[in-house]
């Protein structure tokens, strides 16, 4: 996994690389971003800058009441717990891709602008970001008869060649997902929680491995379900479609909401499946601007679903200019900082005091030339606060390392005079210099 220097500084702004602590700085949320993101562009910077050592110069004149010099120096010091995360992720097979990249869905630039996610965390063939297609909501619980009508949808789909956008819920979006795959068509998969978990899950195997399946997520790739990461992926989906059809809605909840704020954005022409059930919410999806869909898989012709176009909906000409673009890497920018090779790093002999060492010790490690071994890493981190003795539940908390890792490293760092082994209770405390 390659990450260029503005997708290193762009993940250690914005994103989570464990579960959340309450006495933790929080990431940037899109919207806290895109604010700093303009005001960086404005100095003719980019994030890349904030990983040099004159990082302190380029903050000058910055001023926010909830994005203060503190957390943003707090966040760009987790240089040791990104490149850990991310070893970990792409051990997993995932990768993540930024704003900068190429690779980042187009649509989602066009119609969200600024406020499209600034991380995208993924699983399977990125090609497939860019392909739109229909995307198709319903709900978790839907009755027989809406769940065949979706598994009909999703092989009429792959048959025309039209790409499947969904949540990969039970219900309604897994049905339309496994239905396309099967068929051979191709399907994008926006999560709202469990990437690294649903990525390895055996139903979705064949398609990552036949390149038809791509899942992705906005969220921190570990996360478990959160209402409200649900509720906010809505918008995603129906952002990386050219059109979407409601299976089933209730009259409250993550399917009618999301499908209200499209049809309020006009992101993309909403069609809604006539239902018998009274107590479904479509009919009033119609009311509000869908448009009814013939009720039986047969009358469906899926070209006249995109036929309808929307200000907001992607032209083949559109201009996808925006701020990021000048953030875009050369060839040569790019780091690789999880191959084999060993870095030259000098590692630090005594606890930095304060964030900003801190943090210059750590952009150093990252912007090297050459590349990070994780174990020197640890050791960065773990010179930084054993000045005073720690037990190894303390070194699990504080690196967020298995058990049986740390105890491999510690002994590792015995042996290279790094730390001494306390007894009584067992402890380890680094060797002043």
């Amino acid at each position: 996994m390659n990450l260029s220097p503005t997708a290193q500084a762009t993940l250690l702004l914005t994103s989570y690389f464990s579960p959340p602590q309450d006495d933790s700085e929080k990431p940037l949320t899109n919207t806290e971003w895109g604010r700093f993101a303009v005001w960086l562009k404005n100095k003719d910077a980019t994030p890349a800058d904030l990983l040099s050592t004159q990082f302190h110069q380029l903050l000058e004149g910055w001023s926010d009441k909830k994005i203060t010099l503190e957390r943003l120096l707090a966040l760009l010091a987790r240089g040791h717990s990104l490149a850990l995360a991310v070893e970990k992720w792409q051990r997993a097979g995932l990768w993540v891709i930024t704003r900068s990249d190429d690779d980042y869905p187009k649509r989602l630039k066009s119609r969200l602008k600024n406020d499209a996610p600034p991380v995208l965390f993924g699983c399977g063939n990125k090609a497939l970001l860019n392909i739109g297609g229909i995307a198709v909501i319903g709900s978790r619980n839907a009755g027989h008869e809406d769940l065949q009508f979706t598994h009909n949808l999703g092989t009429k789909a792959a048959y025309h060649g039209n790409g499947i956008v969904s949540g990969g819920a039970r219900g309604v979006d897994e049905t339309a997902m496994l239905a396309t795959i099967k068929n051979g068509g191709n399907v994008i998969g926006v999560l709202a929680d469990s990437l690294l978990k649903t990525a390895t899950a055996s139903k979705w195997r064949q398609g990552l491995i036949d390149g038809h399946l791509v899942l992705i997520s906005p969220f921190y790739p570990e996360v478990g379900f959160n209402t409200g990461h649900a509720m906010a992926r809505n918008k995603y989906i129906y952002c990386l479609a050219d059109a979407a059809l409601v299976v089933h809605s209730g009259l409250k909840g993550g399917t009618i909401s999301g499908a209200e704020e499209n049809l309020k954005k006009q992101w993309v022409p909403l069609w809604v499946k006539p239902s018998k059930d009274s107590s479904a919410g479509n009919s009033l999806l119609v009311d509000q601007g869908g448009f009814w869909c013939p009720e039986t898989i047969d009358q469906v012709d899926l070209s006249s679903l995109t036929a309808i176009s929307f200000s907001n909906s992607l032209k083949p000409t559109d201009n996808q200019d925006d701020l990021f673009n000048d953030w875009l890497p050369a060839p040569s920018a790019q780091l690789d900082i999880f191959s084999d090779s060993e870095t030259s790093a000098e590692l630090p002999t005594a606890k930095s005091t304060n964030t900003e060492s801190n943090f210059n010790s750590e952009a150093h490690l990252l912007d090297s030339d050459n590349s990070t071994d994780f174990y020197q890493l640890f050791i960065t981190d773990l010179l930084r606060f054993t000045n005073t003795p720690k037990k190894s539940d303390e070194i699990e908390l504080r690196t967020g390392l298995h058990k049986s890792q740390i105890n491999q490293w510690l002994k590792q760092a015995i042996n290279d005079g790094y730390v001494k082994k306390l007894s009584h209770p067992l402890r380890y405390q680094r060797i002043e210099s």
